[in-house]
């Protein structure tokens, strides 16, 4: 049987039972902030169990995608080691919600291993909550299972929790001995690879609240979880998950890329280890996560890296991750593809991403295995089998090498990490980061004890009418003066206090008939606190009336940014791609930012793209949908965008313009999307591994940079004209300069004349920039020389320039004439030219005939004299 067909009969064994099949959560719950990872089919009923929310169903079964690599449920240090364990598994499960209960789970799943899956009876055991007599009973008469191979268990093994809090129950295993000593007890709940869990029936009865207290929930629900790829290496007659079909394609394709045969112990670790890891990157990355430093980011990057590491046990040292994606989509299992759409439609940006994280990763690892060397070596030297936790601190805070593969790379060379120290070190870190957040605190910190000892009239909370005026009259239900500084509560008042990334309202207070300040906002117990400037000491009383103004200018600038955000997610999702998601945000009145996951530096033409898309959407005056708490079940059915970490209450505000943005929103906003402006990127930066953040200006503040970007061009001008000027200064000193050096060689010329009927001649082949400057090489040759006739010949910009000069003495007592001269001379170099008979210049085309000139001259000379 393949795993294609043993999915689809356990679906089809349900639905003939009268389940709904359902399909799989995404394995990022961003609608539940205690889970990092959905790591059970239940996750997505949460709410049914606490009786906070219903479907139009009561029984449900399907295939749910699971990521288990946190917290209590920790698979990851097993994974590749063993044959069972796994990050990414599919959870086959069936559910009731206060329909059936412990009689129907237990026989169905005796039915579906026993009479459709034809598994031996004699192999499998039952495992019951030590008090719960039920089950154990009906495990006993209403199934044909050895009585003996019922058996009761603690907590540990028996008792089943989502997490810290939240609903639980007990729960019946049921686990399969495939040794030969198969009626042997001891091997149940022992850890034996022989003898493994295949599915966990879990009576969910209780919900745990914070103190660890158990409370009955409002009705008895079931909820049971078989390992699919376990139930698939039994049905398969496997002795590994790793040797079914789901996981072969992979490591066949590992070892393909690698060169090496899938035989040594130490290579099929390293080959199960990337096959399990690639499909945890592949099924996080397609529903939204994406490698980072912290949470859920943090753990994905994590297991890249582990993955990497492991590969240069297989000599693979360039980028090879990536190549594995398209084997998890289209060949592994059959196509994981077929059941899991989305992993397809994502295939590209999960590639990209991981290709870059691997780039990024691989000179880290290179730099750290080699510190680690050097690292062990010193240990080894000082006859200790430990790496200190100063070290593995030190690997991981400087070089970015994570514990997790030091503690790896000890293990195999027989050391261990002194883990304690490494925790003390990592506290340090957190402390020293915490101090240095608070010391940047605002003032209104300094009297935070100020404020929590204000006596107030009503515990009611300030309402906040600041989304629809920005200015109301409210009463003062709270006050206390501090240093000149006026501390008032108000049960009315449009003010914002800063949240979701949007700074505090500024504006005034009317108290008294006197207008105060206000230089800060805060909350205490959802009571908006107003600091204001109270110089003149103005007393202020419980129960009188102010006049709260927000400063409305600056509240326009800064909702126009706010609104902008919006626009700016969601063009990055459509030009970027939906793995791009929101990472923090500034929103200011003289400027936004915005910061997402990405796996790249945009390129001009993308952050271009994104600018414009944005401004096309502000052109069409979309109108603002305020969908205002509203309940929390209703804004996730709508579709609005939410993102992991931030916590939702029941009911919630949804910010909505047009089909174009739609997310979870709590801040201010403009009325329509041509409110805003225009809207300007002013710069695109890297801000952590997998982090960019792009800050950008909307309405005035787009004309503020313009007219500042104009300034600039207006200074640089300047600066460029001077410039130019120095240039040309320096241009005319330097050929002075260079003029001077040739004019130094005259004397040089003036060293060897040649004689032609008792005259000098002086001639010469030299250097010069221009006829011009030849031209004053021949004035210098002439006033040196105190009798004779000088020739002087150089190539100017690929033509030929001559010079010709005659002293006074020879143009009066010979009848010389350098015009005459220089004509007959120019004409051997395919030219002419004339001049005075003291000085002539001439011009030819041909360069190569510049030493026949030269050595012509004499001759020429003769002629005329």
């Amino acid at each position: 049987m393949t795993s294609k067909e043993i999915r689809q009969q356990f679906l089809d064994f349900f639905k003939s039972k009268n389940h709904k099949i359902v399909p799989s959560a995404p394995v990022v719950p961003y609608d539940d902030p205690t889970l990092l990872f959905t790591n059970a089919g239940m996750n997505q009923f949460k709410d049914v169990f606490l009786g906070k929310g219903e479907r139009d169903y009561t029984r449900a079964a399907n295939t749910q995608k699971c990521i288990r690599v946190s917290g209590k449920h920790n698979d990851l240090e097993e994974v590749g080691r063993d044959t069972y364990h796994h990050t990414f598994f599919e959870m086959l499960g069936n559910w009731s919600f206060g329909d059936y209960y412990k009689k129907e789970a237990i026989v169905w799943a005796w039915e579906l291993l026993t009479a459709v899956w034809k598994l031996p009876k004699e192999r499998l055991w039952a495992t019951v909550y030590t008090t719960d007599d039920e089950a154990f009973e009906l495990w006993k008469n209403e199934t044909d299972i050895n009585p003996s191979h019922i058996l009761r268990f603690g907590e540990k093994d028996n008792f089943w929790e989502m997490g810290e809090t939240g609903p639980c129950g007990p729960c019946s295993e049921i686990h399969i001995n495939l040794s030969d000593d198969f009626d042997n007890p001891d091997y149940v709940n022992a850890g034996k690879e022989e003898c493994i869990e295949i599915w966990n029936l879990v009576f969910i009865q209780y919900n745990r609240d914070e103190n660890g207290k158990l409370h009955d929930l409002p009705k008895k629900h079931i909820d049971t979880g078989m390992g699919f790829e376990r139930i698939c290496a039994v049905l398969q007659n496997k002795s590994s998950n790793y040797d079914t079909d789901i996981f072969m394609p992979l490591i066949d394709a590992v070892s393909g890329i690698s060169g090496i045969p899938y035989e040594k112990e130490e290579h099929k670790v390293a080959m199960r280890v990337i096959s399990d890891h690639i499909r945890t990157l592949t099924f996080a990355i397609a529903d939204g996560a994406v490698p980072g430093n912290e949470g859920r980011g943090y753990v994905l990057r994590r297991i890249l890296r582990r993955a990497a590491r492991y590969g240069r046990k297989l000599d693979l040292k360039e980028p090879f991750l990536f190549k594995l994606v398209d084997v998890v989509v289209n060949k592994a299992g059959g196509g994981m593809a077929e059941i899991f759409p989305e992993i397809k439609t994502n295939q590209t940006n999960i590639e990209k991403i991981i290709k870059a994280e691997e780039e990024s990763f691989n000179v880290t690892l290179d730099r750290g295995i080699e510190l680690f060397e050097q690292v062990a070596e010193k240990a080894k030297a000082e006859g200790k089998k430990i790496i200190s936790g100063d070290d593995a601190f030190k690997l991981y805070d400087t070089y970015g090498f994570p514990v997790d593969l030091t503690k790896v790379m000890a293990e195999e060379i027989g050391f261990s990490v002194d883990e304690k120290r490494f925790e003390e070190l990592m506290q340090q870190q957190k402390e020293r980061a915490r101090k240095s957040t608070k010391d940047k605190l605002s003032t209104i910190n300094v009297i935070t004890e100020d404020i929590s000892n204000i006596e107030i009239t009503t515990n009611e909370p300030t309402e906040f009418v600041g989304y629809d005026s920005l200015e109301a009259k409210g009463k003062i239900i709270g006050e206390k003066t501090v240093e000149n500084k006026g501390l008032i509560l108000l049960d009315k008042t449009p003010f914002y206090v800063e949240a979701g990334g949007q700074i505090d309202d500024l504006g005034n207070l009317i108290v008294s008939g006197e207008k105060l300040d206000v230089v800060d906002v805060t909350k205490l117990n959802n009571q908006v606190v107003h600091v204001v400037d109270n110089i003149k000491n103005i007393e202020l009383f419980p129960g009188e009336e102010v006049i709260a103004k927000v400063d409305e200018k600056r509240r326009w600038a800064i909702m126009r940014n706010h609104s902008a955000t919006h626009f700016l997610h969601a063009a990055l999702r459509k030009i970027l791609g939906t793995h791009v998601k929101q990472a923090g945000s500034y929103v200011g009145p003289d400027r936004l930012r915005f910061d997402f996951t990405h796996y790249k530096k945009l390129s001009e033409p993308e952050i271009k793209d994104i600018e414009a898309l944005v401004n096309e959407k502000l052109l069409e005056n979309i109108e603002l949908i305020h969908h205002r708490n509203i309940p929390f079940e209703q804004a996730k059915k709508m579709g609005a965008l939410m993102f992991f970490g931030d916590k939702y209450g029941d009911r919630v505000n949804v910010v909505q313009f047009g089909d174009f943005s739609l997310e979870f929103c709590g801040g201010t906003h403009v009325k329509n999307s041509s409110q805003i402006g225009l809207f300007k990127i002013v710069s695109e930066s890297s801000i952590a591994s997998g982090v960019r953040r792009i800050e950008a200006v909307t309405g005035e503040g787009v004309e503020r940079f313009i007219w500042e970007q104009l300034d600039m061009l207006k200074t640089a001008d300047e600066k460029i004209s001077q410039l130019l000027d120095e240039k040309k200064k320096i241009e005319k000193q330097l050929a002075e300069l260079k003029l001077k050096e040739k004019l130094g060689g005259i004397n040089e010329v003036l060293q060897k004349p040649s004689e032609v009927k008792g005259v000098n001649v002086y001639k010469a082949k030299v250097e010069a920039g221009s006829m011009d400057e030849l031209k004053s090489l021949g004035d210098e040759l002439r006033n040196k020389m105190k009798t004779g006739v000088g020739v002087l010949i150089s190539e100017l910009n690929g033509k030929v320039g001559i010079v010709c000069v005659v002293s006074d003495d020879l143009i009066k007592g010979k009848n010389l004439s350098a015009g005459k001269i220089v004509g007959a001379l120019s004409k051997t170099v395919g030219g002419g030219g004339g001049g005075r008979p003291h000085l002539a210049t001439a011009g030819g085309k041909d360069v190569s005939k510049i030493d026949e000139a030269l050595e012509i001259s004499d001759e020429i000379v003769a002629k005329f004299l």
